[in-house]
């Protein structure tokens, strides 16, 4: 919530700051993901809807019931200067629905980045960073606490509760009890043909595979990063101009989904299959 907030805040055409982030898949094999404007659907034999209309959200996540949750951002204008949000719910029987009606501002106690048993997080800057958790009984607690931290943005939560984030062009961990430690550092990477990449977005979307390896897109780069469980970081992906991978899932039979943006915030999934192959949607 802080990264996208600070993100977004410094930008002068506010809207258009940065590619999304948000791509899911839920226990049938559909995938959705963003593209500023609506929320998409491609079906396991590749048929693609919009599945929520007219919906500027940045991230995604899903629940175990298959509830599919996202925002909606907007910018009054320069006027006011003003910025507001909705949370919304896609359920699994097809009804949408608010969690959090209209509000001013941004984020500040609600997240997208969830742990299989539905614990949220989120980070509190300061002089000492907070890392946050929400229980699903609406519990907050502070589950670490990094005073060596410096600009912590986009962030992803493992099935066990471990949580990866972006702090400063270095891949940080928090562990379910807490224990913060650098997985990656000198991530920070930009080609010519990204000019409009700045520091705070050439990182952008993370996630993680069953495997205990987490993903990082680079998206200064054109490159998705793997970090090992060993802490080797290794380029596993890399996109083709104009394109730029902005986030991304690993499936459960291995297959590789990309998440994939111009510098117009054209938007397109990528999928790299076990076998080499790619499919484009």
């Amino acid at each position: 919530m802080k990264a996208l907030a600070l993100a977004l805040a410094v930008v002068a055409a506010p809207l258009a700051a940065h590619p999304a982030v948000g791509i899911v898949r839920d226990g049938r094999g559909n995938v959705f993901y963003s593209d500023l404007t609506h929320v998409w659907k491609i079906t396991p034999a590749g048929g693609k809807t919009i599945a929520v209309r007219n919906v500027h959200t940045h991230e995604l996540c899903l629940d175990a019931a298959g509830n599919l949750f996202g925002e909606h951002l907007w910018y009054e204008g320069d006027a006011t200067k003003k910025w507001g949000y909705r949370v919304w719910k896609l359920g699994a029987d097809g009804s949408l629905s608010d969690v959090c009606g209209p509000r001013e501002g941004f984020r500040t106690d609600y997240s997208f980045v969830r742990d299989a048993t539905g614990n949220m997080y989120w980070s509190e800057g300061g002089a000492a960073v907070r890392f946050r958790k929400r229980a699903p009984d609406g519990t907050v607690s502070t589950l670490a606490e990094c005073p060596a931290c410096r600009d912590v943005r986009w962030m992803t939560a493992a099935r066990d509760g471990t949580i990866y984030f972006v702090d400063s062009g270095e891949v940080r961990e928090v562990s379910p009890s807490g224990v913060v430690r650098t997985r990656a550092r000198g991530l920070l990477k930009r080609v010519l043909t990204q000019p409009q990449v700045s520091d705070i977005h050439a990182l952008m979307g993370l996630w993680c595979d069953e495997a205990g390896r987490v993903y990082v897109a680079r998206y200064g780069s054109r490159e998705v990063l793997r970090i090992d469980r060993d802490d080797t970081v290794r380029v596993v992906a890399t996109s083709t101009f104009p394109w730029s991978p902005t986030g991304g899932l690993v499936a459960p039979n291995g297959d590789l989904l990309l998440l994939e943006a111009t510098i117009t915030n054209a938007v397109r999934v990528r999928r790299i299959g076990v076998d080499g192959r790619t499919e484009t949607y």
